[in-house]
């Protein structure tokens, strides 16, 4: 039997790549509208009523709306969304798989799942291992570093990037109130919110997400050896992270094109100080990769395999 899925909001970076990825996934139709008229609300309801799921590659306000307009078809279609509107939002599921064991379940099961953000990712990927194993604090003082290719920052950025003399590094979010932030909370298990810098690069995509911890003041005071073990534990049999020692360098495109996930684990000799990182592609697993496979779980379709192509 086939699905079909419409995305509202195809135009754009997120849904580009979700239509691209499902254009290799069997048992998949694509329902799309006329370009001229993807912003006519009732073509987009018509499309909607005709789809077994809706992914919803919109901004915040507009995604809202258009969850109001979809909820009120009968029987109403799944829904996906791509914004920040309902990661926290009850009644939703959050679309992490990797987030618990428990949680692949939970979006298979559901019928209103968020996608999370791609900073959001990689930060609780990292920080809830730590929590679920008593070795991190709900109430810890938490900073998270972060730097990002130019491609999730909208219209305006790309157009500033891609310029001649774009800038090389831009820090932003300065004020300390990140969107991203409530969803890093609630689904990392932190109850003291961190301090988050994100950054911008001078490369189309690619991330980084890392956070410092001083290793000698954790329980146990454990090794990065100790720290490999349990997000190997953690992550088994999570076909699309994988955990190493970090070497000396690590640079943020070398993921690019997939949908994966790497953890990272740096110490200094002592064994006093250490920083965890992950690396993904902010376009991948940050945003469509993550979609797709959200997407695979809610339809009941075979995992789809790592994209490998460009994003």
């Amino acid at each position: 039997m086939t699905a079909r899925i419409f995305i509202d909001g195809e135009a754009g970076t997120t849904g580009l790549g979700i239509a691209r990825r499902l254009g290799g996934l069997p048992g998949v139709e694509l329902v799309r509208l006329d370009p001229a008229l993807r912003k006519d609300t009732c073509a987009r309801r018509d499309a909607a009523a005709g789809a077994d799921l809706v992914v919803l590659c919109l901004p915040d306000a507009a995604a809202r709306e258009a969850v109001e307009m979809i909820e009120a078809i009968r029987p109403a279609p799944k829904i996906l969304d791509a914004s920040t509107a309902h990661r926290t939002a009850p009644g939703w599921v959050y679309g992490l798989p990797e987030l618990s064991w428990q949680q692949a379940e939970a979006v298979a099961a559901a019928r209103l799942v968020a996608n999370p953000g791609c900073y959001a990712t990689g930060a609780i990927l990292l920080l809830r291992p730590l929590i679920d194993g008593g070795l991190l604090s709900p109430q810890a003082d938490i900073a998270i570093n972060a730097i990002s290719g130019y491609s999730g920052g909208g219209k305006s950025m790309i157009a500033a990037h891609e310029a001649d003399g774009g800038p090389a590094f831009e820090l932003y979010a300065l004020g300390l109130t990140h969107k991203h932030l409530p969803e890093i909370c609630a689904h990392a298990g932190l109850k003291r919110r961190p301090i988050f810098v994100p950054s911008v690069g001078h490369f189309r995509q690619g991330m980084l997400v890392s956070i410092p911890l001083f290793l000698d003041r954790l329980p146990g005071r454990p090794t990065a050896h100790d720290l490999t073990e349990l997000y190997a534990v953690h992550y088994r049999g999570a076909r699309r992270i994988s955990v190493q020692r970090a070497d000396d360098t690590l640079e943020p495109e070398g993921l690019n094109g997939t949908d994966r996930l790497e953890i990272f684990i740096a110490a200094d000799a002592a064994g006093e100080q250490g920083v965890l990182i992950a690396r993904l592609d902010n376009l991948g697993k940050g945003a469509s990769g993550a979609a797709v496979q959200n997407i695979a779980l809610m339809l009941g379709l075979p995992e789809p395999a790592d994209f490998g192509g460009e994003s």
